[in-house]
């Protein structure tokens, strides 16, 4: 099953990992949001309605891409500050909009909330709180390390699930993504941002140990995974 012929419910999301870094699509029961489109064929996205730039590393933001894609669909482009900079000759002022901690956005019905991201070599990073028609609550952490204020993020939005960086960022490992779990409390928690099965599952071996009551998600790279909405307690 690809994501495009992805059909989530009401009160699922589809979701896909399709690189060795951040690049996660979101397919909700309407729209399509591709997050750090790279290393990936502008011919995989049929169809999207936003793209979402994290910071400006080279293993987030690839601007041939976005300006390839942005072309060919006439999405959104949601960015952090000094992506925005970077992008603002390719894309037309109308169709980008800079996203900084705090800042909130709307696609018809799904939520885009940015907050902070603890990532200190990126210029102006933010992570993403992904909201669907129906409430299901995507938490993208970007490169983050986990911060205290995580803890806050999770009492408040109760994420489904969360993506965390395992690898490759500096001073990441599957250590420090399972410190976001603990902070964060998600439904699932996603390990990404690595080309190790080793880093995917020694995440996951911590999460049984120190979070057991988490669903440990590893995501095989371009497979289509449904996730639901959190339960009320």
């Amino acid at each position: 099953m690809s994501i495009e012929t992805a059909s989530p419910k009401e009160n699922e999301v589809a979701f896909k990992w399709f690189n060795n870094y951040s690049g996660v699509t979101l397919k909700t029961p309407s729209k399509t949001l591709v997050v750090d489109p790279v290393d990936v064929s502008p011919k995989c996205f049929a169809k999207i309605d936003a793209i979402l730039i994290t910071h400006e590393h080279y293993d987030h933001l690839d601007g041939l891409l976005v300006k390839n894609l942005y072309e060919r669909t006439g999405c959104r482009i949601i960015a952090d500050p000094t992506s925005t900079k970077k992008l603002r000759n390719s894309i037309a002022a109308e169709d980008l909009q800079e996203m900084k901690a705090g800042s909130e956005t709307t696609i018809e019905g799904v939520t885009v909330q940015a907050a902070a991201c603890n990532h200190s070599p990126a210029n102006s990073p933010v992570t993403y709180l992904v909201t669907s028609e129906e409430g299901v609550k995507i938490f993208h952490t970007a490169d983050s390390m986990p911060f205290p204020e995580m803890l806050e993020i999770g009492k408040k939005h109760k994420p489904d699930v969360a993506f965390c960086t395992v690898a490759i960022a500096p001073g990441t490992s599957p250590k420090t993504g399972a410190e976001i779990v603990k902070l964060v409390k998600p439904k699932v928690a996603v390990p990404y941002h690595t080309a190790s099965k080793s880093d995917l599952n020694s995440f996951c071996e911590m999460l049984s140990k120190e979070a057991p009551k988490v669903k440990c998600q590893i995501a095989e790279k371009d497979k289509v995974y449904i996730v639901g909405k959190q339960r009320k307690k």
